[in-house]
């Protein structure tokens, strides 16, 4: 796996120029699934804006809930203004190393956000033969925002300096506060000398109100306990602990240093040793691997996914609030996910969900009157917070929205009915690939919900089930039957039915959301460039000139694959022909994986995706596209369906792979829980292995053309496969 992380050249060679920015960045980007940092500006004046996944201005209120920066880390070397700029970043080992040269100096800084603790990591080296002077600084950001918040920032005993920013008056519903605190053997202005052959270290320390009861204390503390500059003393206050330089204790700092980067080296290893590909296109294969490892660095809180841009938040307010956006912003960045096997950055998208539960439950009842169901609006929050709810002001200056029938009692829903719908896929998605019973349990009464919602929801005509007024995109307002929420109610459906007989419970339910499944409305056709192709809606919207919604019944609802009707599944595959959204700017993370899952040309599918792998930022954000972890998933899920598809119950290698093209992966997670590892040279498939984590039924397809097949077990559920030419 080493090896093949060490040909992705991950190198920055210029200072980003959208940073900062209310949208998605173009810089290096650090993290370890909690906080976050972006670096930037010139050598001589190196900014790390510092954002956390917990830390928000949290009310139940349109433009005034938002993630927010907490603090900037500033470097200032004067003599390095001019300096060439060259930031690299090792993926595998996830530490950032800038080298900046004027004339004989040069100075090297390295990073890393420690993945086993909360802190980040830096030094500072010189490699000229004169000393450089510079200076450190813990800030606050910038305090031209519409909401500050309170700020504090001081200095306790032994040059520690911190920073502190909270919300937690009357204007807010959630009490938030996030502390930092850093240290750096530097004068008490936070000026040093750097001098050859003696780096510098700077070390910062994070916390949060949702992590500590005392987070500025914790964060002292802890900067303190690994610090050379600290003195053990028996008192509760940091501050009040005298301090001083002792070699015993700095020998000690360092050794806890040490330890901290090999925890957070072997985190790493383990994260990439999860699942991984080899493939013969370098600019793809580098999407895909940076595209995980962006993942990697920003979500693995369950209570607090990353918001719409990731933990990188470096200016307020970002655009739409940076909230998780329910008609698909917020399923999108964890699509590919399940199947690359990285279940535990996957695991805190729906913690928000099961938080709203309450509020799509009002909403129902309140807008339907639907009882025990689950609708809820476009936007929410952490913690139960809805984003988009209706205030005073926006009467003031955006009445026409509810004039216009996007506002339902008071929840910004645009006419879309299917936003908890949507929220069920990756529900539908992790369980399928894990069949994991305690996820199962804590879902369930949200699927359940949504279940209920619908079954009561759709309007029987006839021998079928028909849906009006919802939306196909925002502001439709009155359409009928929207292809995308055909798809997905299917897909409720059939998870709910699935979910209660896995844990024998609401057996009594499963007719009734069967037969809904069974008889609901078919997809509505339409005839554009020659085709038959699906039409947006039956009655309302008939095609859209960007986005993807009009196959998103195919993905991520998965109702249309390989094994479809033929008829059905040729549609599908003209739908994708005529629309060709390969570089949209929202649908690029459903349109590819839908194409494969319809058996479009694999060469055709890896030319687009080459392109749309040239077209992003270093750090993989797509270029010129202000949303931002959302098309993360985009390559490594279509390059895992094109190895190894697990859909409808058939397990598929190499399905949408070119056969005149080497390629390897290990441990690609398919529905049913399997982890496939696999090998195609020469156009022979070989090297089969099935891991079976659940012991559940596996159907195979045969890659060898029908010939036979040796089949050997190990204990453990492993299965081995070999041709028998």
């Amino acid at each position: 796996m080493e090896a093949i992380l060490s040909r992705q050249s991950v190198r920055f060679t210029e200072p980003p120029s959208r940073v900062p920015a209310p949208y998605s960045v173009d810089a290096p980007l650090l993290g370890n699934g909690q906080t976050g940092a972006a670096l930037s500006g010139p050598p001589d004046k190196l900014v790390f804006h510092i954002a956390r996944n917990d830390f928000w201005r949290l009310k139940s209120a349109h433009d005034e809930t938002y993630p927010v920066v907490l603090a900037h880390v500033g470097i200032s070397i004067p003599a390095l203004e001019g300096a060439t700029y060259e930031v690299s970043q090792s993926l595998y080992d996830a530490t950032t190393v800038g080298r900046f040269v004027k004339g004989e100096q040069a100075v090297i800084m390295k990073a890393y956000m420690a993945a086993t603790e909360d802190l980040l990591v830096i030094s500072l080296s010189t490699e000229g033969k004169e000393p450089v002077e510079g200076s450190v600084v813990l800030e606050p950001a910038d305090s031209e925002v519409p909401f500050p918040g309170i700020r504090e920032s001081g200095a306790a005993s032994g040059g520690i300096r911190y920073i502190t920013r909270a919300f937690d008056d009357s204007t807010v519903e959630i009490p938030t506060k996030a502390a930092a605190a850093m240290l750096a053997e530097t004068a008490e202005d936070g000026s040093f000398t750097l001098k050859p052959g003696k780096p510098l270290t700077i070390v910062c320390v994070f916390s949060s109100n949702f992590k500590s009861a005392d987070c500025l204390q914790t964060a002292i503390d802890r900067l303190g306990s690994i610090s050379s500059w600290r003195q053990a003393q028996p008192s509760s206050r940091c501050a009040s602990r005298p301090i001083r330089v002792n070699a015993r204790r700095g020998l000690s700092c360092l050794r806890r240093l040490k330890r901290l980067r090999k925890e957070h080296e072997q985190w790493w290893k383990e994260y990439w040793e999860k699942s991984y590909v080899s493939i013969p296109d370098p600019d793809i294969e580098r999407q895909y691997y940076v595209s995980l490892y962006g993942m990697g660095s920003c979500s693995r809180d369950p209570d607090f996914p990353p918001p719409l841009f990731g933990t990188w938040i470096t200016q307020e307010p970002p655009y739409w609030m940076a909230d998780y956006h329910l008609n698909y912003n917020h399923m999108a960045p964890y699509y590919a996910l399940y199947s690359a096997n990285r279940i535990e950055q996957a695991d805190p998208y729906y913690g928000p969900l099961l938080a709203a539960i309450p509020r799509g439950e009002y909403y129902s009842e309140t807008v339907t009157g639907i009882k025990g169901g689950i609708m809820l609006p476009v936007g929410i929050g952490p913690l139960g917070i809805e984003t988009t709810r209706w205030t005073e002001a926006m009467e003031r200056n955006h009445k026409d929205w509810r004039e216009n029938g996007n506002i339902e009692a008071d929840g910004m829903f645009w006419g879309q009915k299917s936003n908890s719908a949507y929220a069920v896929a990756n529900l539908a998605m992790q369980f399928y690939h894990t069949y994991d019973e305690e996820f199962t349990r804590k879902v369930y009464p949200f699927v359940k919900g949504v279940a209920t919602f619908w079954e009561n929801y759709l309007t029987l005509e006839g021998d079928r089930y028909v849906i009006y007024n919802d939306a196909i995109h925002e502001g439709t307002v009155g359409t009928m039957n929207p292809v995308t929420s055909l798809g997905l109610v299917r897909m409720v459906m059939e998870t709910a039915c699935d979910m209660s007989e896995f844990l024998g419970v609401d057996a009594d339910r499963r007719a009734e959301w069967k037969d809904r499944h069974d008889r609901l409305s078919d997809y509505p056709l339409q005839e554009r460039d020659g085709k038959t192709v699906f039409r947006y809606t039956e009655r309302g919207t008939d095609w859209w000139p960007d986005n993807t919604l009009g196959i998103q019944h195919v993905y991520p609802a998965g109702q249309i694959g390989l094994a479809s009707d033929q008829e059905l599944r040729q549609v599908a595959w003209n739908t994708i022909d005529v629309m060709r959204r390969w570089l949209d700017f929202n649908g690029t993370n459903s349109f590819y994986p839908a194409a494969v899952r319809v058996g479009y040309p694999a060469d055709s599918i890896l030319t687009h995706l080459k392109e749309y792998s040239r077209h992003t930022y270093h750090n993989g954000f797509q270029k010129d596209n202000p949303h931002g972890t959302e098309n993360w998933s985009t390559v490594p899920n279509t390059i895992n369906e094109m190895l190894c598809m697990g859909h409808q119950g058939i397990v598929r290698l190499f399905p949408g792979w070119p056969r005149s093209l080497d390629a390897s992966f290990h441990q690609i997670r398919v529905e049913g829980a399997f982890l496939v590892s696999a090998s195609i040279k020469d156009g022979v498939v070989g090297d089969v292995t099935v891991v079976s984590e659940k012991g559940r039924p596996l159907t195979i397809l045969n890659p060898w053309n029908g010939e036979y097949v040796n089949l050997e077990t190990v204990p453990g559920g492993v299965y081995s496969f070999t041709n028998m030419e």
